[in-house]
């Protein structure tokens, strides 16, 4: 799995299809494209095991799609393990 690269977008950046992180939105931090969902608010819900239908649901009745909700865990998983598995950085106590 290669690492997908952040492109530039009208005032902010495109993480992937579905997230982008946008100065003028939230702060910058990363939300789901079109909404105000924050990224580590659905990753949260994925942490708490809750069935990927429920947070689709639970987010706007389908502001978010389970495509979205994959390549949010996609970039999170990315963003600690490299191409092989290991781990990228040492991330901090949690």
């Amino acid at each position: 799995m290669s690492k997908a690269k952040a492109s530039q977008t009208n005032g902010g950046v495109a993480l992937g299809r579905y997230i982008v992180a946008d100065p003028a939105v939230c702060h910058g931090k990363p939300t789901f494209k079109g909404t105000r969902v924050f990224v580590a608010d659905v990753l949260a819900d994925v942490e708490r095991g809750l069935s990927w239908d429920f947070i689709v649901r639970r987010w706007g009745g389908g502001k978010i799609s389970k495509g979205a909700i994959t390549e949010a865990v996609r970039l999170a998983r990315n963003a600690l393990l490299d191409d092989q598995g290991r781990l990228t950085s040492v991330p901090a106590a949690a």
